[in-house]
């Protein structure tokens, strides 16, 4: 099937449909010729039985018979004996001597079939179509109808099917191929204008066809595809900036900070102030190389078990004296310990620098189905409009919640596609005052543990 697969899509649609019309044709044919065949036997056949009538009607009751028996010119007529079989009379066409029909064919005509037996039989250049009928006397009429005009016809027909035939298949062939390329060609357009659109055009768009079809919805599909394609590319761009801008700033301070030591030969006093540095870009390697894996990944999240979510929270409780835990029953989710623990954690840490005095966490059922831990802060807040966009990468707000130098600008950019890996939600709400943070997690019902 190499050279199907070799051909183009109209020639492969112009095959199909020249095929189905050469089986539609010669379906059509043979369904004309069976009709002329049916009908042109039909009429011979009535004519036959009409002779027959009209002669068994001249026959008296004394079995005597006209001089010359009536037919029409183009049929030949016989009247034989039924035990020897010998003519007895016949109509200016027929042979006095030899009998249309011989042996079995004469018992086979008198049980209705239609008997055909060559032309030479009457001194007839064709076929001819025997009908039998036996008088009370126990004679046998026999009527025979030449086939030389049915043939001819049938010639005919088909001389003319195999001169019209090819010319209508030339002609409608060539009709589909204008046809499937007019209808192929906003496909072509398609393709050439995915050809023109490179890495670097962000703005070009396939052409979308007017006619209101698959071709028009698969332009708008691939369109919107490229409309998220190119959001992906700003993304990603934004975010290769936004990385290199935060690994330059603490490795030019590492490096300010030796050139001075080098200068003045105390490093001692520059050691500490470069291990921070060296930790902050630790931390921003980390996050950048989690956020990665996250991309990467299929999303399906490894190590999964149940977790108790105040058994997940009582530990911040210890770790930050401004940190306290409300009081509630045991609540379960299923997921990474290791992803819960580090939502958690990343959530807390950004209140911890930004409340006033204190934070609280509260883990409660939300519904049958999920559970809501909150992390709540009595700081200066976030506006509404704000709140959605400190979940993005390195992003920077200019009020007094702007990033400063403890975070890596991509703590909560990690909670959020960690929530999401594990099917849940998380959003900021206003806490009057300061900020609320809200994680939907799906529940784990305590049947089960």
């Amino acid at each position: 099937m190499r050279w199907w697969a070799s051909l183009s899509l109209r020639g492969r649609l112009v095959l199909l449909g020249t095929t189905g019309l050469v089986v539609g044709l010669s379906i059509a044919g043979a369904a004309m010729a069976f009709a002329m065949t049916y009908s042109f036997r039909g009429s011979l056949d009535r004519s036959a039985d009409a002779t027959t009538a009209e002669i068994a009607s001249l026959l008296d009751e004394g079995g005597r018979l006209p001089e010359t028996l009536p037919a029409p010119a183009n049929q030949v007529v016989q009247i034989i004996e039924p035990e020897k079989h010998t003519v007895v009379a016949g109509d200016r066409n027929a042979d006095l001597f030899v009998p249309l029909l011989r042996g079995s064919e004469i018992d086979n005509a008198l049980r209705g079939d239609r008997v055909e037996v060559p032309g030479d039989r009457a001194v007839q250049p064709d076929t001819l179509r025997v009908t039998a009928h036996q008088v009370p006397d126990g004679r046998i009429i026999l009527v025979a109808v030449p086939l030389a005009d049915y043939h001819r016809s049938l010639d005919l027909l088909k001389n003319a099917l195999w001169l019209t035939y090819p010319t209508l298949i030339v002609v409608l062939v060539a009709i589909a191929w204008r046809v499937v390329g007019a209808a192929l060609s906003p496909v072509d357009r398609l393709r050439l204008g995915a050809e023109r659109i490179t890495g670097a055009a962000t703005d070009e768009r396939l052409p979308v066809p007017p006619s209101s079809d698959e071709i028009q919805r698969l332009a708008i599909t691939l369109n919107h595809m490229l409309d998220r394609l190119a959001v992906s590319r700003a993304r990603q761009r934004s975010f290769i900036a936004d990385a290199a801008h935060e690994l330059r700033s603490p490795l030019a301070s590492i490096r300010i900070q030796i050139e001075v030591a080098q200068k003045l030969g105390d490093w001692a006093a520059v050691s500490d102030d470069v291990i921070a540095d060296l930790d902050r870009l630790s931390r921003l390697v980390e996050d950048l190389l989690l956020l990665a894996r996250a991309d990467a990944s299929d999303h399906r999240r490894t190590a999964v078990e149940p977790v108790e979510l105040r058994t997940l929270l009582a530990p911040f409780v210890k770790r930050y004296d401004t940190v306290t835990l409300a009081p509630g029953e045991s609540l379960w989710t299923e997921g990474d310990p290791d992803a819960l623990h580090r939502i958690v954690l990343n959530l807390v840490d950004n209140a911890v620098r930004h409340a006033r005095t204190d934070v609280t966490l509260t883990v409660e059922p939300e519904g049958a189905n999920e559970v809501l831990i909150t992390v709540t802060d009595n700081g200066e807040g976030i506006p509404a409009p704000l709140r959605e966009r400190v979940f993005d990468r390195f992003a920077r707000l200019d009020d007094g919640r702007a990033r400063d130098a403890g975070g890596s600008g991509l703590g909560l950019a990690i909670v959020r596609e960690l929530t999401r890996r594990h099917g849940g939600t998380v959003r900021l709400t206003d806490a009057r005052p300061g900020v609320r943070a809200e994680v939907r997690l799906p529940r784990l019902p305590d049947s089960t543990m």
